[in-house]
């Protein structure tokens, strides 16, 4: 081995090793997140099973003032 063949293998390593430095941190984040969900996956599921009901099942019908704040901003663009 002379100088140049080990000069180049000792960058590549280093370049290499500088790479699985920045690299590992988002690994490990996203690894985490899935985990995270994983978790919160199987508590809904778990919490489903036992109540019955999921809470986006919920209904969403607007409230009256919701409809009369409606009402009243259609008339004041028909009438400007």
């Amino acid at each position: 081995m002379d100088t140049t063949f080990t000069e180049t293998l000792t960058a590549m390593i280093t370049v290499l090793g500088m790479l699985v430095l920045l690299v590992l941190p988002a690994v490990i984040g996203i690894a985490r997140d899935r985990r995270t969900d994983r978790q919160i996956r199987e508590a809904r599921e778990a919490r489903g099973v036992q109540q019955g009901q999921k809470s986006s099942s919920k209904s969403t019908v607007p409230s009256t003032a919701t409809w009369y704040a409606d009402g009243r901003r259609s008339k004041k663009l028909v009438s400007s």
